[in-house]
């Protein structure tokens, strides 16, 4: 018995109108997706950067030149291509190209360090690697038994205007200060130049490409465990949740729309929302290296957006910039909002400033990413993560053995069964049995409940848990409680390890300005909020959150200070 199955949707009657039940099964690839929007919208832009504009046409070209120039350094299908970029438009192009010969894409943050790089090269093999040229001699200085054979060099400042190259050479502090920031001179040696890779002729006709069961990407992410792993994901699985996206906001106007790609593209929620979602309706894509509140209001004024995937932080940011009038969002008609809890706050200051809706969505990169969403419109649910996609089914189980369904509203690990479920963990099997049972259903490692009409809320982390005296408490749940608190502007909850066995809770806080610690008085303050033993025994101040490249809270990391 399933709590939700296929068969007994009640979240159906909360959809958006227009927004189907199922989807239909894929039938394209992603470069076939990518040929039918260049063939669509050719003249339309596709890509911004900086202010100057890609058409689809002038995209569909590079892209197979690339795949010419790939096919040159040895690439073929089934072979890793690895991509060390920042949100650029050889980015773009890069991801599209391998893809074409049917080669396998890995995305790697380029901010990574010789290490983390180290650990992800040695299980995916890639000998033909894209990378920004501010992170080459890192790449460059991965171990000789790595076999990396081609190392492509790109300066992202060349896909800028002219006018925009010649500011950044200018001999003044504020100029080379953004060049520094934007591109380097690596020391490497035979290396090969991004312009010299996109030189060639395209692509001759007869390279057959992929298939749907081929897979188009290895996304590494650390799961359920601590341990990065690379979560293989098949065209069909992203051409589904693209598909998927587009059912989920019926009142987009394929080749009219504008999205804003301020998450990187190298992380699943990027990767979908923009490098797939966007370009299957002819949508233009504006890119941003990172997230720069001054960058998003100079490209708003020409090209203002209409779809905005992001994050609560980024739109608290734009929100508030909104409210002084620094920035104009009156035209963004959709925001969705992922990777992390989204405050009612936040949504409430967002759509006051903008007049558009922010809804909350949930995915994780084993499901491509996104499963579940808030409809868009009146039904949605502030506070939850809405109801599941189209083609979509969920369980909720008994953490200890998930053949065993929970009764209807308490709380178990979510399970999750759709056609954007991942394949597995690159050559770790018993990691994927352990995450992906036999009858296809996904284990998020995430707590959740579901309301009688299928809206569910996240709780907390099945591994971030904190056990104490034989009770479970949600680090959510506290950091809620300390929050509340007018002197506490963040809050990272954790378990310590007792010297009689088990957990304690613990707390790092970041206060407001001004403010002092008063460790009895925040507990009191929580004890109004909790039960005894969820209260913090320990509490301790710090200057900031740590935080990952998107601004989820690295619990973790702030575990590891306490400990030390």
């Amino acid at each position: 018995m399933t709590i939700h199955p296929l068969e007994s949707r009640p979240w159906l009657d909360s959809y958006a109108e227009g927004v189907p039940a199922e989807i239909e099964k894929p039938t394209q690839t992603l470069p076939k997706m990518m040929s039918a929007s260049v063939k669509a919208f050719g003249r339309r832009p596709a890509l911004e950067f900086f202010g100057a504009v890609t058409t689809y046409r002038d995209l569909g070209e590079q892209i197979e030149r690339a795949a010419e120039g790939l096919r040159r350094l040895g690439v073929g299908k089934g072979d890793r291509v690895a991509l060390v970029l920042p949100n650029c438009p050889q980015h773009v192009v890069a991801f599209y190209a391998a893809l074409r010969l049917g080669a396998i894409v890995v995305e790697h943050n380029p901010l990574y360090t010789p290490r983390e790089l180290r650990h992800q090269f040695e299980d995916h093999g890639a000998r033909v690697v894209v990378v920004w040229d501010k992170a080459v001699d890192v790449v460059d200085g991965l171990p000789a038994d790595l076999k990396v054979e081609h190392i492509v060099s790109v300066d992202i400042t060349a896909a800028m205007p002219f006018s925009k190259r010649l500011a950044l050479r200018l001999p003044v502090s504020k100029a080379r200060a953004s060049r520094a920031k934007l591109t380097g001179t690596p020391k490497a040696r035979h290396l090969v130049a991004w312009k010299q890779l996109v030189s060639h002729k395209r692509l001759s006709r007869r390279v057959a490409g992929p298939t749907l069961s081929d897979t188009a990407l290895l996304q590494y992410t650390s799961g359920t465990t601590g341990t990065p792993k690379g979560a293989i994901l098949t065209h069909s699985n992203l051409r589904a949740n693209a598909m998927q996206g587009r059912a989920w906001v019926p009142g987009l106007v394929d080749g009219e729309e504008t999205f804003y790609a301020v998450l990187p593209l190298f992380h699943a929620y990027g990767m979908t929302l923009c490098l797939t979602f966007a370009m299957s309706i002819g949508a233009k894509l504006v890119l941003f290296p990172t997230f720069d509140l001054g960058l998003v209001t100079e490209a708003s004024r020409s090209s203002p957006p209409t779809f905005l995937p992001a994050v609560p932080p980024i739109y608290d940011a734009l929100a508030r910039a909104a409210s002084r009038g620094t920035i104009d969002l009156s035209t963004v008609r959709f925001a969705i909002s992922g990777a992390m809890s989204l405050p009612v706050a936040t949504v409430q200051r967002w759509e006051e400033a903008t007049g558009g809706l922010l809804v909350e969505g949930y995915g994780m990169t084993e499901s491509s990413p996104v499963a579940l969403g808030n409809p868009i419109g009146p039904t949605r649910r502030p506070g939850t993560v809405g109801v599941p996609f189209p083609s979509t089914e969920i369980r909720v189980v008994d953490p200890g053995d998930p053949a065993v369904d929970m009764p209807a509203g308490e709380r178990g690990e979510l399970l999750i069964r759709g056609p954007q479920v991942f394949q597995g963990y690159w050559e770790r099997p018993g990691d994927t049995a352990d995450a992906l049972l036999a009858d296809g259903w996904l284990r998020t490692g995430d707590i959740a409940e579901v309301s009688p009409d299928g809206f569910v809320t996240i709780v907390d982390r099945l591994k971030e848990l904190i056990i104490t005296g034989g009770f479970n408490v949600s680090p959510s749940e506290v950091e809620n409680a300390l929050e509340a608190h007018p002197d506490v502007v963040g809050a990272a909850v954790v378990g310590l390890p007792r010297s009689s066995g088990g957990e304690e809770v613990a707390a790092a806080v970041v206060l407001r300005e001004g403010a002092a610690l008063n460790a009895d008085a925040l507990r009191d303050f929580c004890r109004t909020r909790l039960t005894p033993y969820k209260v913090p025994r320990r509490i301790v101040v710090i200057d900031d959150l740590p935080r990952s490249l998107i601004g989820k809270v690295l619990r973790r990391q702030v575990r590891e200070r306490m400990l030390a």
